[in-house]
């Protein structure tokens, strides 16, 4: 999430986890259209919103009846009221473009100040419609042009191709060095984000570059811990492990730096944010719910040796472009008092700042996997791809 969550007070209990997939999906058709990607046998699917630039909003590993693990903001899109700053539709897969802070920021006009009340989501990634390009049953392309300008007066035209795919778990999976037991349920799909600078001039630093930013919302419970593998070394050739300075320090009891392995809680009960940075982050990031006994893993495109990544933090910038590559938000209360936006938390990831040439593309590719079973079944995968097992999760803030 964007340093945004104070603009939109919302009751918690409109926007609670718990719905079936087939109860989110009629939600959502009666307000948007979905273009739903099924497999064989039905019981992976992922609804997409081509209105709401193609995002997923919400998916599931056991048909019509199974769990529905996007997080739906259901008072806000049933309100059918455009708020000012940002639409929270929700949605488990969103694409943005970055910074959202500083001089290079793409959220604050030029000479703004950096506050809640000059802080806009542009609508071509929040209420502007993207179209729907092409279709299959597994798969769904959507794009459109758009043009930005950042804090500094720079002006960006391009082109955004989004391709959602659901994916074959199994193989998909295996590609991680994860193999699959059977019995396992399971959803993987993928989205191939693209921008291309149809602008008559370069992209360049001097001036602002943008970022793919791709966002995912999922239902929070108490019993849900946010793992964040990281690449170990001395702070002085890799520098900090986490960044925790979005809305200030994260309390030692909902953020752990453990071996290899950052923990978070993922319980929407406390507003916080945290980052890795490219000499930190690793590209495989997930989650545990205890309570479901879900295990969501999400992987993104990490170009090796990439260290130019931009910087979202609300002020003038030092470094414009030591931001982070990997995000994790928990959602809560903005204040004593107030209320948050709803009961989920994020997993984010970035592509580095994008120095494109006019006509050049750039990609990012973000994938998200849910799986359910057994905590044998599940224990022995997170340990593969998480680098930490269920019970090292599960008793992470258990003292």
């Amino acid at each position: 999430m964007g340093l945004t969550s104070s603009l939109v007070g919302l009751d918690h209990s409109l926007a609670e986890a718990g719905e079936s997939f087939g109860k989110d999906l009629g939600f959502l058709r009666r307000h948007t259209e979905v273009v739903v990607l099924s497999g064989e046998s039905g019981q992976a699917q992922v609804a997409v919103a081509p209105q709401w630039q193609g995002r997923v909003m919400t998916s599931t590993a056991g048909g019509l009846d199974g769990t529905s693990f996007g997080w739906v903001n259901r008072q806000l899109i049933e309100s059918r009221q455009v708020q000012p700053h940002i639409n929270v539709f929700g949605g488990e897969d969103r694409f943005w473009l970055g910074p959202e802070g500083g001089q290079f920021s793409l959220f604050f006009s030029k000479g703004a100040s950096f506050d809640l009340d000059h802080w806009f989501t542009p609508a071509s990634l929040d209420t502007e419609p993207f179209q729907v390009l092409s279709q299959t049953a597994q798969s769904v392309v959507c794009g459109r042009s758009i043009q930005l300008a950042n804090h500094s007066g720079t002006r960006f035209t391009l082109d955004v191709n989004r391709e959602v795919r659901l994916l074959q778990s199994v193989r998909a999976l295996g590609s991680l060095g994860v193999s699959v037991p059977s019995g396992l349920k399971a959803v993987a799909f993928e989205s191939v984000n693209t921008v291309k600078n149809t602008g008559p001039v370069p992209w360049q630093k001097d001036s602002g570059l943008v970022s793919l930013w791709i966002l995912g919302m999922f239902n929070a419970s108490p019993d849900t811990t946010i793992v964040l593998p990281f690449e170990k070394g001395d702070e002085a050739v890799r520098g900090p492990v986490v960044n925790d300075a979005y809305f200030g320090k994260v309390p030692a009891d909902r953020l752990i730096v453990g071996d290899g392995v950052v923990f978070f809680r993922g319980d929407a009960a406390f507003r916080s944010k945290i980052g890795l940075p490219p000499r930190r982050a690793k590209s495989l990031m997930g989650s545990y719910d205890a309570n479901s006994r879900t295990l969501t893993l999400v992987h993104f495109t990490l170009p090796a040796g990439a260290v130019d990544y931009v910087n979202s933090m609300w002020e003038i910038q030092k470094n414009p472009f030591g931001g982070d590559v990997s995000n994790s938000y928990n959602d809560g209360a903005p204040k004593p008092g107030a209320k948050g936006l709803g009961r989920f938390f994020e997993l984010e990831s970035s592509s580095p700042a994008l120095a494109l040439q006019p006509g050049a593309s750039a990609t990012h590719v973000h994938q998200t996997f849910h799986l359910q079973g057994s905590e044998a079944q599940l224990d022995a995968i997170a340990r593969v791809a998480l680098g930490t097992g269920l019970e090292q999760i599960k008793h992470a803030f258990k003292k």
